[in-house]
């Protein structure tokens, strides 16, 4: 039966079991961040990507890991550093004497689960090799053209805090990236059990998966499906067009994203086991999916900088009525 023929309602039940399975699988290794798995899960399901910000030791490179040991799929595993060149990525016709012709090698973007580390850390140039990628899932070499396998999922991690050999992501470049999640330090009990776990060996050396590729097509299919009234999205588009007239930003959200935030709307509603959306849906995505895509009037750079945008949205969202 396909899925259309099931119906959303059906199909948002059933892969709200499977999804349930996938977090409490990354959240047994990422201790005491359920909404930081819970967004890279909307972004999955969405078809985006993550951009994981904070500090060094944090868990960025254990959550991006985590999803990926927990879907039976592909996992590259990119440093970026600042000799790497976009052949390194995205990969390089080599002539073939056997063949008598050039032969495209993929390069480690070929995956399902890619995790970027220190994206901030390769120039402007290796970092563009990634917007294409990013937006279109397919990668042009040599004038051809060649799709990425599905599902396609790029966890980025940077250091706002370090500036010393960085190449700052330019606005087109974090407009990519459906969501930012930023960990922050663990409470201190989750921080003793954290080191308690860790004592013999990491967990996540152990972890399996609990969902194939498969799977995780069904539940983006099924996030597709999920409706939002016009109630909502009048909601949405109020939001939108008070930060381009709000003197806090200096660039307010644009129309893609307003798509992102309706698309990881979406996939929160399927991951709630629902085929509609709701205003939580919406408003508690706010912040991860639009802060990082507006400009603050004040706040300097890097994580001042986040931390201006995410208050001034945040008291934006508060003047703002929300539909019942």
């Amino acid at each position: 039966m396909t899925l259309e023929a099931e119906g959303p309602s059906l199909i948002a039940s059933d892969v709200a079991a499977d999804l349930e399975r996938l977090f409490d699988n990354v959240a047994s290794v990422l201790l005491g961040k359920p909404e930081a798995v819970r967004l890279c899960l909307v972004a999955l399901l969405a078809e985006g990507h993550v951009l994981l910000e904070d500090a060094p030791g944090t868990g960025k490179t254990t959550l991006a890991r985590a999803l990926a040991c927990s879907i039976d799929a592909d996992f590259s595993r990119i440093q970026f550093t600042s000799d790497l060149l976009p052949t390194d990525v995205l990969g390089v016709s080599v002539h073939s004497a056997a063949e008598g012709r050039f032969v495209f090698q993929p390069g480690p973007i070929f995956g399902n689960v890619i995790l970027a580390d220190e994206l901030n850390r390769t120039s402007p140039r290796t970092q563009s090799a990634l917007l294409e990628c990013m937006n279109e899932a397919r990668v042009s070499v040599d004038g051809v053209t060649h799709d990425l396998p599905r599902p396609f999922l790029v966890v980025a991690t940077q250091n706002p805090l370090e500036f010393e050999g960085t190449y700052p992501l330019p606005e087109s470049q974090l407009d990519r990236f459906l969501v930012r999640v930023r960990l922050g330090y663990p409470e201190r009990d989750v921080e003793r059990d954290l080191l308690r776990s860790r004592l013999a060996a990491d967990p996540i050396d152990t972890l399996g998966s609990v969902l194939d590729r498969a799977a995780v097509q069904r539940a983006i299919a099924a996030a597709r499906l999920v409706r939002i009234s016009d109630e909502l999205l009048d909601y949405a588009l109020d939001v939108l067009a008070a930060t381009r007239k709000s003197s806090d930003f200096l660039l307010g959200a644009s129309p893609r994203a307003g798509i992102a935030w309706t698309r990881a709307a979406r996939a929160s509603a399927v991951l709630e086991g629902r085929d509609y959306c709701v205003p939580d849906d919406f408003k508690a995505l706010a912040v991860p999916v639009l802060a990082h895509r507006v400009v603050p009037l004040a706040g300097g750079d890097g994580a001042l900088a986040a931390d201006a945008a995410e208050g001034a949205l945040l008291e934006l969202l508060d003047r703002l009525p929300v539909p019942s």
